[in-house]
């Protein structure tokens, strides 16, 4: 019995690695298809509801579909000349000879006589993105500044295009520089040649099921989701970040039992039952919080909900099966040169985590109001966060659409350089065009389209430059007086984009709040603690944005703050480090199930998952700092907020407020639970606690029962 027992134990990693090679060979040709179905049109993000989203819409259905609205920006330093006029009339022609316009652009000159603008518009490529693409560099070909006359191409339809290229490059440096960070960060931590290598290999493995998986439900299953290059980047970021993180927690674990048991297989098992359940807690942590962003009404916030669970999720799986499988088929030897010994236990040393601990025990009411004093303060550098990043200032390197606008900025201040689209009912077009002709800060309005679905397009230029404060005013106050139209183009969905994040804010984040506080009180079986990680990690994303506003602007020359930033990186840091509370209440908690003193169980938590749970922040937080690679400042601010976040969270919170706060509150931590009561009731209860890290072994005396840190051998 025992050898068929030993057999099928030595059969089962074989079958988890076969069966991974038949799952990656089968989601390879899918997770290449990922970019196929991206949607990064302003559509895309838009909400549903909202005004200009419905604009959008109804502009497909006029002739000739979505129109491609561009504008040539010809100047000199010195004042144009007839030449030069000459010349940009002719490039003009030859463009509206190749292509069909919907009128023939004409030239508005500057009043300093510097610049001349041409507004050009086409629904020649309709909706289609590569045709459009191509058309805005069929008209960058066909212009050409010459004897020190500039000619730039803006515009919506430019500004998408060199959007979209920017996201076409997002996934392969993301996906390149991840990995490297990551293999830097494992080799540093193990320090062994080989083992770096295979958590490497699960979550690459995590990361292209991910990738299929996301491409067959949208394809192959019809589920409405929308899929970007900014989610897509996202996600990969967190498959390597959480998938690394959970590595570390098993490998270290494995390394511990390998000490204590013999046969890897065998050490594996304890291992998973160890660590698996504050695993598994860990991360539903995670995805739950992520799917909240599903009750978001922006498009791109709620894609990013069910993507990012995917993510982790799949990260979750190949960490509990394939990275297993691998250890024990490689047995002790891929731990080389630091290889655990069977019967031999790691050399004591000092904990800088028992020292930290130890300085938070002796003076624990200093350290825990110092430590909320430093991130109240921190907090306040939010009311200096600048205004919303306006569309022109999205990248960290400018394109030539944003050149353009800017030169039109400052050659037109007296009228908008983009306009502002309304679709009206057509039977009340003329009463809607002279409306919007007497609005205030309205420059000029003229009739566009006609189309059969009963709807008439109107163009509308304000006096103001977009996206500035005037220009909203104007937009609102034509919102007010057309009744029964609708107002959009781009200006009008940055303000939408505004209205609905800050609605989303208001419901997905006390929606948030309430799904992790139900997870931790089911997990912890306790009211006060959960209350306390929650309150710890909403305190560390008040820090963290305080910290953007001293440095966005002052410092990194951001301009502004992506509307999307405050809800998204609540998300993740609310998320994240409650996930990272999870592993040190979740072992502070088995310490007082085993009847340890309160400041016991703290300090023993604290020393015995300090070096594990900070290598896994330091990973994570690195793999977040990677998106500060990338030339979109809003990915920018996202990683840094994150990962600043996540070290804060590692360093100063879990280690010093979360370790003080409980010694201060003793058994009441637990509290309503039966550890709260009595030390005889809370070592009864050990026998049926479902989270003991050490599933069925008893405490030994001088058995810390926990991963020792990754970096030791």
């Amino acid at each position: 019995m025992r050898a068929a027992t030993d057999r099928r134990r030595r059969a089962l990693p074989w079958a988890v690695l076969a069966l991974w090679i038949a799952v990656l060979a089968l989601a390879a040709p899918f997770a290449g298809k990922l970019g196929d179905i991206e949607e990064n049109g302003a559509i895309d993000y838009l909400p549903a509801s909202a005004d200009s989203t419905q604009v959008a819409m109804l502009q497909q259905e006029l002739p000739g579909g979505e129109a491609t609205e561009l504008v040539l920006v010809y100047q000199r330093d010195g004042k144009l000349t007839g030449a030069d006029q000459a010349v940009a009339d002719a490039q003009v022609a030859e463009i509206a000879a190749a292509h069909e316009l919907t009128a023939r652009p004409r030239a508005v000159e500057s009043t300093d006589g510097t610049t001349l603008m041409y507004p050009v518009s086409t629904t020649e490529p309709g909706g289609d993105e590569e045709l459009r693409n191509a058309f805005v560099e069929d008209v960058r070909a066909a212009v050409s500044g010459e004897d020190g006359m500039s000619v730039q191409v803006g515009g919506p339809g430019a500004l998408q295009t060199d959007m979209e290229e920017v996201f076409a490059t997002i996934d392969g440096t993301l996906m390149i520089a991840t990995a490297l960070v990551v293999t830097i960060l494992l080799i540093l931590t193990y320090r062994s040649p080989f083992l770096w290598l295979i958590p490497l290999v699960g979550v690459a493995a995590a990361a292209l099921t991910s990738r299929a998986l996301i491409y067959a439900l949208v394809e192959g299953f019809g589920m409405d989701l929308t899929v970007s290059g900014q989610t897509v980047g996202v996600m990969t970021v967190l498959v390597f970040g959480a998938g690394t993180d959970y590595a570390l927690l098993i490998v270290a674990r494995y390394r511990e039992e390998l000490r204590r048991i013999e046969r890897p297989y065998e050490a594996m098992l304890a291992a998973l039952r160890g660590c698996g359940p504050a695993v598994l807690a860990s991360s539903g942590t995670v995805a739950a919080g992520l799917l909240c962003l599903l009750a978001a009404d922006l498009n791109s916030s709620s894609g990013l909900g069910p993507v990012g669970a995917i993510g982790v999720l799949c990260a979750l799986v190949a960490m509990l099966t394939l990275l297993p499988a691998l250890l024990v088929l490689l047995g002790r030897r891929v731990f080389w040169p630091l290889i655990p010994e069977y019967g031999v236990e790691a050399a004591p040393r000092r904990s800088l985590f028992a020292a930290m601990g130890g300085s938070a025990g002796r003076r624990p009411v200093a350290v825990l109001v110092s430590g909320v004093v430093l991130l109240g303060a921190m907090a306040m550098g939010a009311f200096n966060l600048p205004g919303n990043l306006r569309q022109e200032d999205s990248f960290t390197s400018q394109p030539e659409s944003v050149a353009a606008m800017e030169i039109l900025a400052d050659a037109y201040p007296e009228r908008g350089s983009q306009p502002i689209a309304v679709l009206a009912p057509t039977d009340e077009a003329d009463r809607a065009l002279n409306t919007a002709r007497s609005t205030d800060g309205v420059a000029t309005a003229e009739r566009g389209r006609t189309g059969d679905n009963g709807w008439s397009e109107l163009k509308v230029f304000a006096k103001d430059a977009p996206e500035t404060p005037g220009e909203t005013a104007t937009i609102e106050r034509l919102r007010d007086a057309l009744d029964g139209s609708y107002v959009g183009g781009p200006s009008a969905q940055q303000v939408d984009l505004e209205h609905t994040n800050a609605r989303d804010r208001l419901i997905v984040m006390p929606l948030l709040l309430a799904a992790v506080l139900l997870i931790l009180i089911l997990l912890l079986r306790s009211l006060v603690a959960p209350l306390m990680l929650v309150g710890a990690v909403v305190l560390v994303w008040a820090s963290v944005m305080g910290l953007g506003g001293l440095l966005f602007e002052p410092v990194f020359g951001f301009a502004g703050v992506d509307p999307s930033i405050p809800l998204l990186s609540f998300v993740f840091l609310v998320a994240l480090g409650v996930d990272y509370g999870i592993f040190l209440m979740h072992r502070m908690r088995e310490e007082a199930l085993t009847g340890a003193e309160p400041r016991d169980a703290a300090l023993t938590a604290l020393r015995t998952t300090g070096g594990v749970i900070a290598s896994a922040g330091v990973v994570l937080a690195a793999t977040f700092m990677v998106l500060l690679v990338l030339p979109l400042v809003m990915l920018r601010e996202f990683g840094f907020l994150v990962a600043v976040g996540v070290l804060l969270d590692t360093f100063l919170v879990r280690t010093y407020l979360v370790t003080s706060a409980s010694m201060l509150l003793k058994r009441r931590v637990w509290w309503p639970g039966p550890l709260s009561k009595d030390p005889s009731g809370a070592s009864g209860a050990s026998g049926t606690s479902g989270m003991s890290s050490e599933g069925e072994r008893p405490a030994r005396p001088g058995d810390s029962r926990a991963p020792e840190p990754a970096g030791r051998g």
